[in-house]
């Protein structure tokens, strides 16, 4: 059925999110850097590559364990940049704030961005507030576009992936999305999880310096790996098969996903990445992964198949073997 209004689930980043930027948004703006549906767009001016993204944040609540809504604005489109192959340099940033909102939570915002620039090595050079009538948006709401130049010899994107390539995951997965969501319903636990917003431009430097052999690079936000996955597997059209018992995830984590009864391979991360690279620069890459210091837990969680195109499916720890579609409708609104 067609609807005939914004859902909450056209931001999921899942089937129906795709289906608002296929049916709408392409007819619109087609053209071949846009068609690609890459993290951000790969231009060429005057014979150079340039990355260029952008993003807008809108996530609830905008100060939780590890983070807050200015840095997460800031690491996600430098880590958009990267994921293209781009060298993250320079960003803006524009501010959506809601009359009434505290100038000394905006000052820590703010603080907290220009903290995150220079972590990541980049510059805020422009930006823009607009300040709209209580009640016409929920705080804050956050902008971020970048550029910056893509080094010669990387090619990568979700279009590249091949049989035989590994595929290594970053690190551990659904950190962000729980840590939001148990902060939101203000649930307590022992536990002490927190978001794994960081910066991935350094890291990304050093797998292309370990081998230029990577295919495929991308950050897997909303919808989470497995949607991330999808992606991949549909404009590579590619077969994916991946580990249950490869994919780390912390115990806490995993607990609180088995008691709210969600499945973490849809859960967003704003720290992580996953690369598609060719079986035999795997070690190596790995290796420079964990290297980096947001890279400590990275493993090899599976491969690219030369069977079910398209498909991605996933081997369970007892042996077994289910599919993992596309995330449909929205497990967790505004995390990001």
């Amino acid at each position: 059925m067609k609807n005939d209004r914004i859902l909450l689930d056209h931001g999921s980043g899942g089937k129906i999110s795709h289906s608002l930027t296929l049916d709408i948004m392409l007819p619109a703006f087609d053209n071949p850097m846009l068609s690609k549906l890459n993290d951000g767009a790969v231009l060429t001016i005057d014979g150079k590559r340039f990355a260029f993204s952008t993003d807008t944040y809108v996530v609830d609540p905008i100060f939780f364990p590890g983070g807050n809504i200015g840095e997460l604005a800031i690491y996600g489109t430098v880590n958009d940049i990267a994921m293209c192959g781009g060298l993250p340099m320079y960003l803006s940033a524009g501010l959506v704030i809601e009359e009434g909102f505290l100038i000394s939570d905006l000052e820590k915002i703010i603080k907290s961005m220009g903290a995150a620039a220079e972590k990541a090595g980049v510059k805020v050079v422009t930006g823009d507030t607009k300040v709209v009538p209580k009640g016409a948006a929920d705080k804050i709401f956050i902008n971020t576009s970048g550029i910056g130049p893509i080094p010669e010899n990387v090619d990568v994107g979700s279009d590249k992936a091949l049989p035989g390539d590994k595929i290594i995951l970053s690190g551990t997965i659904a950190d962000h999305g729980i840590t939001v969501l148990t902060q939101r319903e203000g649930m307590t636990f022992t536990s002490s999880i927190k978001s794994d917003t960081a910066p991935l431009n350094r890291m990304v430097e050093r797998i292309f310096t370990a081998s230029r052999d990577v295919h495929v690079l991308r950050d897997p936000t909303r919808g989470g790996v497995g949607t991330a996955l999808n992606e991949i597997a549909g404009m590579s059209n590619a077969g994916i098969r991946i580990y249950e018992d490869k994919i780390p995830i912390r115990n806490e984590v995993k607990g609180i996903c088995e008691l709210l009864g969600f499945d973490p391979l849809y859960i967003a991360n704003e720290g992580k990445l996953i690369a598609f690279v060719a079986s035999g620069e795997a070690v190596k890459v790995l290796s420079a992964i964990r290297e980096d210091e947001f890279g400590k837990d990275a493993c090899i969680i599976g491969e690219v198949v030369s069977g079910h195109p398209g498909k991605v499916f996933l081997e369970t720890r007892i042996g077994g073997i289910r599919m993992v579609d596309m995330l449909t409708g929205e497990q967790l609104p505004r995390i990001c």
